[in-house]
This record gives structure tokens, sequence and C-alpha cells, in this order.
């Protein structure tokens, strides 16, 4: 330990001696001495010496009121003391009042003995070079640890903030979206983020993310968007693949959204291979869908991504469209131009395969988001 520690460790022993800490202080304290050593034999021998201090403080007192006693029976000419000055003065009081000191001194003595001994009995030996080396791990883990904690309490303010920015929003478009590779890259409609200041993403824990827009296509109404927040853990791996050929008619599908403020599970099947008005980079699904569900994943029975989900026809009950698989590659391709998403990749594999519905859900329901605009 360095002088700094040292000072530092003594002033934190005196202030415990003399009770000056807070209740929180002392329990820290308390825990580190159960657990050093050092600092217990260094709490135990400056009690000792706070209290041969004050024993010698005593001590002055006493002898500052024999000289008072002296003093007023001299003047009350009970004693004759004018020729006694200096060391005369000393031997006369010590004669006189001898049989007091010797009883004082006697009981310092016991004192002073019987605390040793006590300190003797409770003190551990001096701590050896290796205890003192674990001592000083300790403290530098203390400190990281408190570095840590003030880490966190930062991240927790600036969540309260953001939390409280995000309150005063007024979000007027709202919908669905999910992660198509774990660093943040999600898909979700273009008339959710078209126009949109602040986007702001919700998963089904309540936490909340800020994002931004990559691509907008507006023709197909399908935005790549980013996560961009510090709160935001990317996750290595996504569970479902995103499926590149074409689904087959009449495949049973599920889809996940948030048509309210929790994500809700619909279930139907392909019942088109084309979309709107034939466009072949659509399908058609049999499946509820309300306006929150934009922008949501459809997925087959092997947890695959097969479309995205983008409009429902009004005039036609039940039909509701959805984007290709497909056209996320193609989408993800045209990122790539930018250096900044050279190195994104999509994966086609799933790891839901032969998992019940349940189950597959469970996996997936994290990786699908809320998304809301202003």
């Amino acid at each position: 330990m360095n002088e700094n520690n040292d000072i530092m460790i003594l002033d934190s022993v005196e202030r415990y001696i003399r009770g000056e800490m807070n209740p929180d202080e002392r329990l820290y304290f308390e825990n580190l001495r159960k657990t050093n050593p050092e600092v217990d034999q260094l709490v135990v021998e400056h009690t000792l010496f706070l209290q041969q201090m004050n024993r010698f403080g005593e001590w002055g007192k006493f002898k500052a009121t024999l000289q008072e006693v002296h003093t007023d029976l001299a003047e009350q000419g009970k004693i004759k003391s004018a020729r006694l000055t200096g060391k005369a003065k000393v031997v006369y009081l010590w004669n006189r009042y001898k049989r007091v000191t010797a009883i004082a001194a006697s009981i310092a003595c016991v004192t002073a003995l019987s605390i040793t001994a006590l300190v003797i009995s409770v003190s551990p030996k001096a701590p050896s070079t290796a205890q003192i080396k674990n001592l000083s791990k300790q403290l530098e883990e203390n400190v990281r640890k408190t570095k840590s904690l003030e880490n966190d309490l930062i991240g927790v303010k600036k969540d309260v903030s953001k939390k409280a920015d995000a309150a005063s929003i007024t979000y007027k478009t709202g919908g669905t979206g999910f992660l198509i590779e774990g660093k943040g890259l999600m898909i979700t409609n273009a008339h959710v983020v078209k126009n949109s200041r602040n986007i702001r993403v919700f998963n089904t824990k309540g936490e909340q993310f800020n994002a931004f827009v990559v691509k907008l296509d507006v023709p197909r109404d399908v935005a790549i968007i980013k996560i961009d927040d510090s709160q935001f853990k990317p996750v290595p791996v996504l569970p479902y693949g995103i499926r590149r050929g074409s689904s087959d008619l009449a495949e049973p599908v599920f889809t996940l959204g948030f048509p309210r403020d929790e994500i809700v599970y619909g279930e139907g099947y392909l019942s088109a291979r084309t979309g709107f008005k034939n466009d072949t980079l659509s399908c058609q699904i049999a499946v509820p869908a309300n306006p929150g569900n934009s922008g949501g994943p459809v997925f087959n029975h092997n947890g695959e991504v097969i479309g995205i989900l983008n409009s429902k026809e009004m005039q036609a009950e039940g039909a509701v469209f959805a984007i290709q698989s497909k056209y996320i590659y193609q989408a993800i391709e045209e990122i790539r131009k930018n250096p900044l998403y050279a190195n994104v990749k999509l994966s086609a594999k799933s790891n839901l395969s032969g998992l019940d519905k349940v189950q597959q859900v469970k996996k997936i329901q994290d990786f699908v988001f809320m998304v809301k605009g202003d």
C-alpha cells in the first residue's frame, strides 16, 4: 500500500473510533475489518494509542489540580510554601501527595497492562507480505467496483433523462420492426419512420433505444433503421434466419407485432405467392393484422423470416400483404456500398427448427420491437 492509502485508511480508522461515520460507512468499514487483518489490527492499536493519549491528558489535568490545591492551601495559611520554588516545590508536592499519586499511577499502570493484554489476545498476528499484497488487491478491487457503480449510476441517470425526454415527445406514427443482424440493424415500414425527427424502438422488456434511418424505400414502404444507443447490447447470433427463396402456397406462417402496447401473436398461411396487384416481390398471407403490425416479421414453421408485413388492403377482408424476405438481401446489398455497412452479413440459418410455436416465440420475441416516430 502506498502512503496515500495509509493516510486514507488511518483517517478512516480514526473516524470509525470517534463514531464520526454514517451508518453505511460504518457497516462497510466493519466488513473491511472482518476481511482485512491489517486494518483490524490498525483499529485496535490506534484505539490503544488514543486511550494512552487520553490518559496522558488526564495525568496533566491531575498535576494541574495538585498545583491548584497547593496554591489554595498556601493562600489559606494552612501550609507554608513561600520558600518552595521550582524543584523544591515539586518534591514537596510529591511528598505530600505521593499516596494519591501512587494510587493514580497504579490505576494507570493496571489499565495499560489490561489493555495491552486485551490487544495481544484479540489482535491477529502481524500480516505477512502475501496478506498485505492481498489487501492491496482488495483495495484496488474496491476502487474498481466503486468506479463501476459510478458508471452504472451515470448510465441510470442518462436512461432516466432519456425516458423523460421520450415522455415529452408526441409520437405520430407507430409500427413494428425486427432485428436482421445482431449489431442493431432493423427493418420496418417506411411510413412508420418517414419524416420523423426522432425514432425510438421499444422491446418486450420495456427497454427503449434511439434509432435512425439507414435506407428508406417509400415505394415498397420498407425502411432499414439502426439502433444508435449506448444502452443497447449487441447480440452475437439471432435465433432465426432470413430465407433467401420463395415460400410455398398454403405454408403455415405466424406473425409477431405491436398493434397495442404488448406483443401480439397471429397465425395463418400463405394464400398467394404475389402481392397487391400481382407484385412479384410481395406475397399475400391469411392472418389477422392491424395497423400496428406493419413492419413486423412473418415466420414459417421452421422459424425462418419469409416476409415483412406491409399493409392491409381494406377493400378485401383478410387480405394482408408482406414484402418477401428476398428483398431484405437486395436492400443489404445496396447499403453495403456505404463503407459503414460494408461488412454487414445476414444469416439464413434458423436455430428454431423442430421447436413448438411456444418455444419459438419465446426465443424470438426479444428481437421484435415496437417502433415509434414523431
